[in-house]
């Protein structure tokens, strides 16, 4: 397409995943080749129906963004249409309204995203209407990352290595949206965004949290992890300390570019910046194996092997663990605070997996599944690497034979139980010492603390030296 001259008289960027006005690779193109934008967002009910509570953090979540999103462009004298109904069907029947000629969108790499972009731009075609969409979410996708013989990587640190080697400005610069932005649609019609209510669902407790939502909740919290990155590479694994960055959820949908992200990583030389820009680096690489693997989306392991291991699945055991009630007090502060905050320290939620895997011997996907309705910010490519890293059945995996001991972990990462404390108030009077193996404290010494264990507080639902001999022989034998 020209550069000076738009190609479109009309178009509609459809918003998703990347709900920001600004840094946004969809909206550019849009505004750089049509001379009228419209924007839209489609509260999706093919999604939303299915899900079972109504008070499901991340509609609150995306609701304020989308909020926010509106007002930003109302500022520029423009709007953003916010619609409720299936996308497939919406989408198609706005661009016939409006007499778009063009679609634009950023690239979703989920599989059922692509279903429903294919279902969208089939009915797009029937219309003479085009579809484009842009690489947004990732700095690299797809094939952009290949091995030398061009084959998608399986190990991270070879993979990285190249990343690093690969990536320049052009791959983290920004797009200069405002360039642009007397193309967008000059309009305020579009009337008022629908509230939560009329969505089906109510309030959660976001703002007791302090969950900073939105573009600008976004750069506040960068802001203020910028001044601390150079903690990181040793604060990240406490989970009683502010060491991490939080934008997790931003970066799930898309109120912060991942360019901007990235360049703020490499334009520090310290080891915090460097350790920050790794895990930037593992998103990007569990994209592409979704994208290469498209299967381990769908319930399979990467590796094949260990695809049917037979797993007790006590639904007893599985239920403490979701209560966080297992008798491990780090487990059940990590999974008291998922259920209360929707949010789990990256340091625990190996923890807990490996604890639901090779302690309590049940199937990966029974905790890929629980965390994707629990964690706002909840990202299928990452949330399944994750869990088939802990369960030693995904690519570049921990080794089957290690095992975490939730008691060892406890003591390393949380020495003073600030953490404990806070999630499992049961605990509250013991000591930095007794505190993480509560069921070895003396009767007598449980009485002066005012608890009974197996009463106030869970005694261990396994052992967990007997437990590691059980997950050997299952992952040596699968």
């Amino acid at each position: 397409m020209p550069a000076t001259q738009p190609s479109y008289e009309k178009s509609l960027v459809w918003f998703r995943r990347d709900l920001r006005d600004y840094d946004h690779a969809a909206l550019y193109h849009a505004l750089k080749f049509s001379k009228t934008v419209f924007c839209a967002f489609v509260f999706d009910t093919d999604i939303l129906d299915k899900l079972t509570d109504k008070a499901d953090r991340r509609v609150e979540f995306i609701w304020e963004s989308i909020r926010e999103l509106k007002a930003a462009f109302q500022a520029k004298g423009a709007d953003l249409i916010v619609v409720h109904g299936s996308a497939s069907l919406e989408i198609p029947q706005l661009a016939a309204s409006l007499s778009i000629s063009a679609v634009f969108a950023n690239h979703d790499y989920e599989p059922s995203a692509i279903s429903r972009d294919a279902a969208v731009a089939e009915q797009l075609a029937k219309m003479n209407i085009q579809f484009h969409h842009y690489k947004d979410h990732v700095i690299f996708e797809k094939d952009e990352i290949l091995t030398l013989a061009g084959k998608p990587y399986s190990v991270f640190t070879p993979y990285k290595n190249m990343w690093l080697k690969t990536v320049n400005d052009f791959y983290i610069q920004p797009y200069s949206v405002d360039r642009y932005a007397s193309h967008l649609a000059q309009a305020s019609t579009f009337g008022p965004l629908i509230s939560l209510e009329s969505l089906g669902f109510k309030r959660t407790n976001l703002s007791s949290l302090r969950l900073a939502t939105g573009m600008q909740g976004a750069l506040a919290l960068l802001d203020d992890f910028t001044s601390r990155m150079i903690r990181y590479k040793e604060a990240r694994d406490f989970p009683a300390i502010k060491g991490v960055s939080y934008l997790s959820v931003h970066l799930r949908f898309g109120t912060i570019s991942i360019r901007h992200l990235a360049r703020t990583a490499i334009q520090e030389t310290n080891a915090g910046a460097q350790t920050w820009l790794n895990e930037l680096i593992w998103r990007d690489f569990y994209v592409q194996i979704m994208h290469h693997q498209p299967k381990v989306a769908l319930g399979h392991a990467y590796k094949t092997e260990f695809e049917s291991l037979a797993f007790p699945n006590n639904p007893q055991l599985f239920s403490a663990w979701c209560a966080g009630n297992t008798g491990y007090p780090l487990v059940d502060a990590a999974m008291r605070q998922l259920n209360l905050t929707g949010f789990m320290h990256n340091r625990l939620r190996m923890v807990a997996a490996s604890f639901l895997v090779k302690d309590l011997l049940i199937d990966w996907r029974w905790g890929e599944r629980y965390f994707a309705e629990k964690l706002i910010d909840f990202d299928l490519s990452a949330n399944n690497g994750g869990w088939q890293w802990a369960a030693s059945t995904g690519c570049d995996a921990q080794p089957w034979f290690r095992i975490f001991n939730p008691i060892t972990q406890s003591i390393r990462f949380d020495s003073q139980a600030k953490f404990i404390r806070k999630y499992v108030p049961e605990l509250v009077n013991c000591d930095d010492k007794e505190i993480h193996a509560p069921w070895l404290i003396a009767p007598l010494r449980q009485q002066m603390l005012n608890i009974q264990i197996g009463t106030d507080y869970p005694a261990p639902i396994v052992d967990h030296a007997t437990q590691r001999g059980l997950a050997l022989a299952l992952y040596k034998n699968p």
